[in-house]
C-alpha cells in the first residue's frame, strides 16, 4: 500500500468499525514510511479510544515519532504511560540514539535501571552501540559490566555490540578476549572481529585475518555480503601485492558462487569494494567489466568506477563517466563524486570545469562541507587562480581544519608568496592550531621558493623542539631545498649528513636540482651518484646525469653511462603535455608527429625559434628538444 492510499483509507475508518489489528497495520505504515502525518492521525484515533496506557500502542508510537525525528513528542507519549515496560524504554532510547541524542539516551537508561524494570538484551546492546559511537571505553566497560552482572554475558548480540565498542574505542585485544570467551557465535561476531583486524593497522594482524576467515568456514559460518567487502578493502593494497591480488580474485569468485548478487539495492556497496578492488591493483578493465554488469548502479557505484579512473590516471575517462552519469542514468553527483572528479579538473579541464563544479556544488548546497571546500582551494591553487582559492579560504560559512590550513599554505608556497605563507601559518599557531608534517612541509616549502632562508629555518626548529614532531624525509628534503636554492650547498650537504632520518632520493634529488640552479657541477656529480645508488632501475637518474657529463663535453663519461642504462633494459617514458581547445584535449610526446596537424606545429615551432635568436636569447636547451 502506497503513502497516499493509507492516508485516504485511514480517513475513511475514522467513520467506521475497524479493529486493533488495522489500527497497528497504519501504525506500522507509519513507520515504514516515516510519515509525521499519519504518526499524528494514528495518535489522534488512540487517544479517541482512550487507548494510549496500551502499552503496545504506546511503543509504536513512540518509535514512529522518533523515527520522523520528533523527539519531544516520543518523550511525551512516553510519558503519557502511567506504567513503563522495558519495550517502552528501548523504544524511546532507540529513538535517542538514533538521532544522535546520546546525553538523553545515557539520562532515561539510569532512570531505567533506578526504576523497577531490567534492561534486557536489546537495552544493552544499544547502549554499547551508543558506546563505541562516541568513543566512550568507560562508559562501555560500565556497560560490558553490567550484562555480565545481570546474566547477559552468553547473549550472542549483546557481545557482539560489545566486540563493535571495543574496536571502534581502538582495543581490538579486548574484542578478541571477547570474541574467545563467547560459547556461541554467528556470522555478525565474526564480521566483528574481522573488521577490527582490518581496521587495526597492523600489517602484520591483516595478514593473520586471512587465518581468522579459513577458520570461519571450518566453524560452518559462510562469508555474506558484509564479510566479504570488509575483506575486498585490504585487496589491493601496495604492500604484499601478489597474495593480495589472489585474494580479491578469490573473492569475487565467491561472490560469483554464491550468488551476491551485485546488482541489488542492498549490495551496491559490495560492487563499489570490488571496483575499487581492482583500481587499486591497477585493473581498471575488470573493474569496468563489473561495473558494466550491474543490472543498475546509483551513485556510489558511479563514484567509485570515476574514482578508479582518476587514481590511475584516466582522467579523461573520469570526466566522460561524470557526464554520463547525469545525462544516462540523470544520477546527481554527491559530495564525494564531485571531490573524486576535482582532481581530472586539475589534470585536464582546467580552471573551467573547476569553476563548473564549484557552481553546482553552490548550487546543491554542498558549498559549506570542509572536504570539498578544502579540495576547491587546492584546485583553484594548482590551477592558477590565488584570489579565487583565498575566497574559498575566508568564507566563514565552513569550519576550517588542518587541511585547509595547509591546503592555503601550500597554495601561497606555489605562487611563489612565502611571505603570506609564513603570516598564515603564524594565524594558525596563534589561533591554537597544531602543526602536522603536511602544513610544514607546505610552509618550508613557501620559504624555500621565496628565499625566506631564516624564516624556514626557524619554523623547522620550532616544529622539532617547541611541537616535538620528529623531522620526516619530506621535512628534511624542504630544508635541503631552503638552502640549496639559497647557494648554501655546503650547508645543504653538512645538513643531509647530520639529519635524524636516513637521506631518500627525494633529499638527493632536491641537492640535484639545487646544484644545477648554480651550476655547481661537483656537488651535482655526487648527489648524482647517491641517487643512482638509491635507485639503481630508475632511468630519469641515468638521463639526468648523462646530460652532466655531456655539457660538460666529458662524452665517454656520458656514453657509458648510456650503456649502462641499455645493459640493464631502462628507458625513460618519454615527456607529455596538452592543451584544451573548444573542449579537446591534444596530447603531445617528446618528438611527436601523430597529431593530424604536426606539420603546420613544427613550421610555427620553427619560426618561433628564429625570432627568439633573433631576439638574443640563448637556446642551446631548445635546440636539443627540437
Amino acid at each position: 500500500m502506497t503513502l497516499f492510499s493509507a492516508r485516504s483509507t485511514f480517513s475513511l475508518l475514522t467513520s467506521r468499525n475497524y479493529t486493533s489489528a488495522t489500527l497497528l497495520h497504519f501504525l506500522q505504515l507509519s513507520t515504514t514510511h516515516r510519515s509525521l502525518q499519519l504518526t499524528k492521525q494514528s495518535h489522534s484515533l488512540i487517544l479517541s479510544l482512550a487507548l494510549t496506557q496500551n502499552s503496545f500502542f504506546a511503543t509504536k508510537l513512540v518509535t514512529a515519532y522518533a523515527l520522523c525525528g520528533h523527539l519531544t513528542q516520543s518523550q511525551l507519549v512516553f510519558n503519557s504511560v502511567q506504567y513503563e515496560n522495558v519495550y517502552l524504554y528501548n523504544s524511546l532510547i532507540s529513538g535517542y540514539v538514533k538521532n544522535n541524542a546520546y546525553d538523553e539516551a545515557l539520562d532515561l537508561f539510569r532512570d531505567m535501571c533506578y526504576s523497577n524494570v531490567s534492561p534486557d538484551d536489546f537495552t544493552l546492546a544499544t547502549i554499547a552501540k551508543m558506546c563505541g559511537d562516541v568513543k566512550d571505553l568507560n562508559l562501555g566497560r560500565l556497560i560490558h559490566g553490567k550484562s555480565l552482572k545481570i546474566g547477559f554475558n552468553g547473549d550472542v548480540v549483546v557481545a557482539n555490540s560489545l566486540m563493535s565498542m571495543y574496536n571502534r574505542c581502538g582495543k581490538f585485544s579486548e574484542t578478541k578476549n571477547l570474541f574467545d570467551e563467547m560459547p556461541q557465535r554467528n556470522t555478525g561476531s565474526w564480521n566483528v572481529l574481522i573488521s577490527g583486524y582490518a581496521n587495526s593497522g597492523d600489517c602484520s594482524l591483516e595478514m593473520r585475518l586471512w587465518e581468522i576467515v579459513k577458520c570461519m568456514q571450518i566453524d560452518g559460518v559462510k562469508l555474506d555480503g558484509f564479510t566479504v567487502s570488509s575483506l575486498l578493502t585490504l585487496c589491493g593494497v601496495n604492500y604484499d601485492i601478489a597474495d593480495k591480488w589472489d585474494y580479491g580474485r578469490e573473492l569475487h569468485c565467491y561472490i560469483v558462487r554464491n550468488e551476491l548478487d551485485i546488482g541489488l539495492d542492498s549490495e551496491f556497496h559490495l560492487a563499489c569494494c570490488l571496483i575499487d578492488m581492482y583500481s587499486k591493483s591497477n585493473n581498471l578493465d575488470v573493474g569496468r567489466r563489473v561495473f558494466d554488469q550491474m543490472k543498475r548502479r546509483n551513485v556510489y557505484a558511479w563514484t567509485a568506477m570515476i574514482n578508479g579512473y582518476v587514481q590511475n590516471g584516466a582522467v579523461e575517462e573520469a570526466l566522460v563517466l561524470f557526464c554520463e552519469m547525469q545525462e544516462r542514468d540523470r544520477i546527481e553527483p554527491n559530495k564525494v563524486s564531485l571531490l573524486s572528479v576535482l582532481p581530472a579538473c586539475i589534470s585536464l579541464v582546467g580552471l573551467t570545469g573547476g569553476k563548473q563544479i564549484h557552481g553546482f556544488a553552490i548550487r546543491k548546497y554542498l558549498n559549506h562541507d570542509v572536504s570539498l571546500c578544502n579540495a576547491l582551494i587546492d584546485m583553484y591553487s594548482k590551477c592558477g587562480s590565488l584570489d579565487s582559492a583565498r575566497r574559498v579560504f575566508e568564507d566563514s560559512s565552513f569550519h576550517k581544519d588542518a587541511i585547509s590550513w595547509s591546503s592555503m599554505i601550500s597554495g601561497y608556497g606555489l605562487h611563489g608568496k612565502g611571505e603570506e605563507a609564513v603570516l598564515l601559518y603564524d594565524k594558525m599557531l596563534l589561533l591554537g592550531g597544531k602543526p602536522d608534517m603536511i602544513t610544514i612541509v607546505g610552509v618550508l616549502s613557501a620559504c624555500g621558493k621565496s628565499g625566506l632562508i631564516n624564516e624556514g629555518l626557524n619554523i623547522y626548529d620550532s616544529v622539532i623542539n617547541v611541537y616535538g614532531i620528529k623531522p620526516t624525509t619530506e621535512i628534511c628534503a624542504c630544508v635541503v631545498d631552503l638552502l640549496g636554492r639559497a647557494g648554501k650547498l655546503d650547508r645543504a650537504f653538512d645538513f643531509i649528513k647530520t639529519m635524524p632520518v636516513e637521506p631518500s632520493p627525494s633529499i638527493w634529488g632536491a641537492l640535484v636540482s639545487a646544484s644545477v640552479l648554480h651550476g655547481n657541477s661537483k656537488m651535482q656529480d655526487l648527489a648524482y651518484r647517491f641517487l643512482i645508488q638509491l635507485e639503481p632501475e630508475n632511468p630519469s637518474n641515468y638521463i639526468s646525469i648523462s646530460n652532466v657529463y655531456a655539457s660538460s663535453k666529458r662524452w665517454d663519461v656520458a656514453a657509458e653511462v648510456r650503456a649502462t642504462m641499455k645493459d640493464r633494459g631502462l628507458r625513460k617514458a618519454p615527456g607529455c603535455s596538452w592543451i584544451s581547445i573548444n573542449d579537446r584535449t591534444h596530447c603531445f610526446y617528446v618528438a611527436d608527429k601523430a597529431h593530424p596537424r604536426s606539420k603546420s606545429i613544427y613550421e610555427m615551432l620553427d619560426n618561433l625559434v628564429l625570432m627568439m635568436k633573433g631576439a638574443g636569447y640563448s637556446l642551446e636547451k631548445l635546440d636539443i628538444i627540437i
